[in-house]
C-alpha cells in the first residue's frame, strides 16, 4: 500500500463545490444550501436557462456561484466543467455527481436505446465526473460524492434499467474508494443512497406507463439528501442513506429477500402510477434533451413529503458510530407500526412464509404498508407536508 497523504476536507463555508444535475430537486437545493453557507459553487445541468436562474438566485441572497452547461454523457462537458471550476475559483474542494434519469416501464417493454441512453446519463455520467475531478482532488485532497439510490441494493418493478444503473454506480463508487485508498490518495469518496424525494425527476421520465408515474411513498424533500451530500464533503463518510424509509429497506432485501420481492409485486406496479393522471401523448421527458423548464426543487407529487428524517440525522452526525444502535431503533419502530398497519388478511404462502417463518412470514405486511401506505413516516420520521 502507498503512503497515505493525509486527508483534511474543509468546512462547506470554506469550499468550492461543483456539483451536476443542479438546475433542478437535490442538485438545485444542495447548490442553494451550500452556498448559503458560504461556499463557491459550480453548477451544471443541461438547461441554461434554469441554471442561470438558479445562480442569479443564489447572486440575489448574497452567495457566491457559477454555472456551466454540460452533459454528463459527453466526457469532454466533465473536463470542461473541471476547467471551468478551477479557472473560476482556482481549485475543487467537493465534487458531486447528481445528474440521474428515469425510465418507467417493463424491461421487455423499453427501447434498447432508450436503455443505453439511460445509461449513459446514470452510470457514465459518474464515470465521466469522476475521472474528471480525480486529477484536482489528488492533488489538493477532497471529497468525491456520488448520488445513487437504495435501488443500488433493492430492485423495485417498472424502474429496471435505473435499478440496474444505480447497482453499477454502486459498485464503480466501492472500487474506485479502494483503489485511491490503497494509493494513499487524500480523497473522500461516499455514495449517497436516497430514499423516494419529492422532486421534478418523475415528471421528467420517459415513461412507458399508461399512468403518469410518482414515486413510492414514503416521500422525502430534498433537503434531506442535501444535507447528507454537505455533511459527506465536509466529513469523509463510506455511504449514508438519506431517509429512514431507504435504510428499512435496505434491511428488508438483506434479511427476507423473497418475502420482499413478493410485497412489491403485489404493490408496485400500481403504487408507483397516479390513479388519476393517465399518461399524455403531450408529455415530454429529458431522457435525450433538456426540457424548456426544469421545474424547480419540489416535484407534483400530491401526497405527505416528510420535511426531515430523524435517521438521517443520526446517520450524518459525527458521533453515528456510537449512535448506530439508535439509528436502527427507529428503523425498527418504523417495521413494527407499518406491520400493526398492514391489512390482517396479508399472507404469503409457500416458501415466502418459510423464510422468515410462521408468524413473521404472515406479517410480511411490514414491507408493503412502509412502501405504499407511508408507514415508516408516520412512525420514525420528522413532520409531513402535503402540497397545498
Amino acid at each position: 500500500m502507498a503512503k497515505k497523504r493525509k486527508l483534511r476536507l474543509k468546512p462547506v463555508e470554506q469550499q468550492v463545490i461543483v456539483i451536476t444535475g443542479a438546475s433542478s430537486g437535490i442538485g438545485l437545493v444542495t447548490a442553494k444550501r451550500a452556498a448559503e453557507r458560504g461556499a463557491r459553487v459550480v453548477l451544471s445541468a443541461r438547461n441554461e436557462r434554469n441554471l442561470a436562474g438558479a445562480v442569479e438566485e443564489i447572486e440575489a441572497a448574497g452567495g457566491i456561484a457559477t454555472y456551466v452547461v454540460a452533459d454528463v454523457a459527453d466526457p469532454d462537458d466533465m473536463e470542461q466543467l473541471a476547467q471551468a471550476a478551477v479557472r473560476e475559483f482556482g481549485r475543487i474542494d467537493t465534487w458531486v455527481n447528481n445528474a440521474s434519469v428515469a425510465i418507467y416501464g417493463r424491461l421487455d417493454e423499453i427501447e434498447l436505446e432508450d436503455k443505453r441512453r439511460l445509461f449513459d446519463v446514470n452510470f457514465w455520467g459518474v464515470v465521466h465526473g469522476c475521472r474528471a475531478a480525480l486529477p484536482q482532488l489528488r492533488e489538493r485532497g477532497g471529497a468525491l460524492i456520488n448520488v445513487g439510490s437504495v435501488l443500488s441494493e433493492r430492485a423495485i418493478p417498472l424502474q429496471g434499467v435505473y435499478v440496474a444503473a444505480k447497482h453499477a454506480v454502486k459498485g464503480y463508487t466501492d472500487t474506485l474508494r479502494m483503489e485511491l485508498e490503497e494509493e494513499g490518495a487524500p480523497v473522500s469518496v461516499t455514495l449517497v443512497k436516497p430514499a423516494s424525494i419529492d422532486t421534478p425527476f418523475f415528471e421528467h421520465a420517459r415513461s412507458y406507463l399508461d399512468a403518469d408515474p410518482k414515486p413510492a411513498p414514503p416521500v422525502y424533500a430534498p433537503e434531506v439528501v442535501a444535507e447528507v451530500i454537505l455533511e459527506a464533503a465536509q466529513r469523509p463518510i463510506r455511504d449514508i442513506y438519506a431517509g429512514g424509509a431507504a435504510k428499512m429497506m435496505s434491511a428488508m432485501e438483506k434479511y427476507a429477500p423473497r418475502v420482499t420481492d413478493v410485497v412489491f409485486e403485489r404493490t408496485q406496479f400500481e403504487g408507483q402510477k397516479y390513479k388519476d393522471r393517465p399518461a399524455s401523448s403531450r408529455r415530454r421527458d429529458n431522457l435525450y434533451e433538456p426540457l424548456e423548464n426544469d421545474g424547480g426543487e419540489r416535484g407534483r407529487y400530491d401526497g405527505p413529503v416528510m420535511e426531515s428524517s430523524a435517521y438521517s440525522r443520526v446517520a450524518r452526525s459525527p458521533l453515528s458510530g456510537l449512535m448506530k444502535a439508535v439509528g436502527l431503533g427507529l428503523v425498527v419502530a418504523a417495521g413494527v407500526r407499518a406491520m400493526r398497519g398492514s391489512a390482517a388478511d396479508d399472507r404469503l404462502e409457500g416458501d415466502e412464509e418459510s423464510e422468515l417463518g410462521g408468524t413473521a412470514g404472515r406479517r410480511s405486511g411490514v414491507a408493503g404498508a412502509g412502501m405504499a401506505d407511508g408507514g415508516v413516516a408516520d412512525s420514525a420520521e420528522g413532520l409531513s407536508h402535503v402540497p397545498g
